[in-house]
């Protein structure tokens, strides 16, 4: 064999082997995707720390090669972005996720209001709402439990949960939670506005009251033993909440809190973010259950958020006119904190520039991160185990 032949046969192989041979048209999509959270995360500032990072894990996830047994892929044992997905799939990512969220929260406006947590168990109807819908369409109880978590708009929470009841879905089901707490500014203020009167949006709240600091640590203990004694199997996300939350209001432990709610929360979200999005490989991603899970998520958010308005009205029947609700702050019951209740102060101020919301729908908002959690216990309960 001449030297020439040597050199085309050499050629043709590593040719084989680079990306532009083994893509497919799966593969462009997922890339164009990527590059398109990427694009709405710097653009619009759409959630940019999540947005970000599974967008350009998308990209990794999606560049092309031939199956060689190198270790690259994100599905083939060993390699290192195997390794980094066994936090997604074993589900420890999101408990340190809540870790750093219960360091991060300040729960006083729901402790000075208490019933503002009834607005938070109202919204988490979007999750069984989607449940029913997705049974409806085909989907096993098991799938169905995890699709409709989506609704609590809560990702680490999605991310859990369907780690443990469908991990075949779970790319699809972070990437859909995700995306639709980006476009909460979107999706939320029309229903709001749809559901409430003129004069409902007008309505002026009390000022919270003070609360102490002893409340502030005795409120992570009564609950964490309330929430967990009732659905024990949502210890994992809730215990981590509420532990961080004491290392918040504690005091005496600002190193730890500090450390909960930067550092680590930050590298866990890195690490997050791009192994979901490298798990979105289109031959996994591409499917038409892919497509029906985006819509129920649609659904889900749809339904939690007029469910969170509709229970404001309902309790408003039952008050007195000094204690009445703003229904603009039922739609901060899901749990994309805060983005959900500045929407709520958002909207209110567009008919009353002095009536400042943001205090009082942090309360339902808080609230909706426990209610997600509790929900995704209550599913992981009755469906874990069959």
């Amino acid at each position: 064999m001449g030297f020439g032949n040597f050199l085309i046969d050499n050629l043709e192989t590593f040719l084989s082997f680079t990306g532009f041979a083994n893509a497919t048209t799966g593969h462009w999509v997922m890339l164009a995707i990527g590059l398109l959270f990427i694009f709405l995360a710097v653009r619009y500032e759409f959630e940019p720390l999540l947005l970000i990072p599974i967008g350009f894990g998308m990209l990794i996830g999606n560049i092309p090669f031939k199956d060689a047994g190198l270790q690259i892929g994100i599905y083939e044992e060993g390699s290192v972005l195997n390794i980094l997905y066994q936090g997604v799939r074993q589900g420890w990512y999101p408990p340190l996720i809540f870790l750093g969220i219960g360091a991060m929260t300040d729960f006083s406006a729901l402790i000075s209001n208490p019933k503002l947590m009834l607005i938070g168990a109202a919204a988490q109807f979007g999750i069984f709402g989607a449940y029913m819908l997705a049974l409806l369409w085909g989907f096993a109880p098991n799938e169905a439990g995890a699709i409709g978590i989506i609704g609590g708009a809560d990702g680490p929470t999605a991310i859990f949960l369907s780690s443990k009841l469908a991990p075949h879905f779970m790319g699809a089901i972070a990437v859909s939670a995700y995306s639709y707490m980006a476009l909460v500014p979107i999706i939320q203020p029309p229903f709001m506005r749809l559901l409430t009167t003129k004069k409902e949006r007008l309505i002026r709240m009390k000022p919270p009251r003070a609360v102490s600091k002893t409340e502030k640590i005795v409120f992570p203990i009564v609950g964490l033993l309330l929430t967990t004694f009732l659905v024990p199997s949502g210890l994992p996300l809730l215990g981590m909440l509420f532990f961080g939350n004491l290392l918040k209001e504690s005091g005496v432990t600002k190193r730890l809190a500090d450390t909960a709610k930067g550092p680590l929360i930050d590298t866990i979200t890195i690490l997050l973010g791009v192994t979901v999005g490298a798990s979105t490989q289109a031959t996994e991603f591409l499917t038409l259950n892919s497509i029906k899970i985006f819509g129920l998520g649609a659904l889900s958010f749809v339904i939690a958020t007029c469910t969170g308005v509709l229970f404001v009205k309902v309790m408003n029947l039952f008050l007195k006119k000094g204690s009445k609700i703003n229904p603009l702050i039922g739609n901060a019951g899901v749990s994309a904190v805060p983005d959900s209740a500045r929407i709520s102060q958002v909207v209110g101020l567009e008919y009353d520039p002095t009536n400042y919301l943001l205090m009082h729908a942090m309360g339902p908002n808080v609230a909706g991160v426990i209610g997600s959690a509790l929900a995704a216990g209550v599913l992981l309960g009755f469906l874990g185990a069959n």
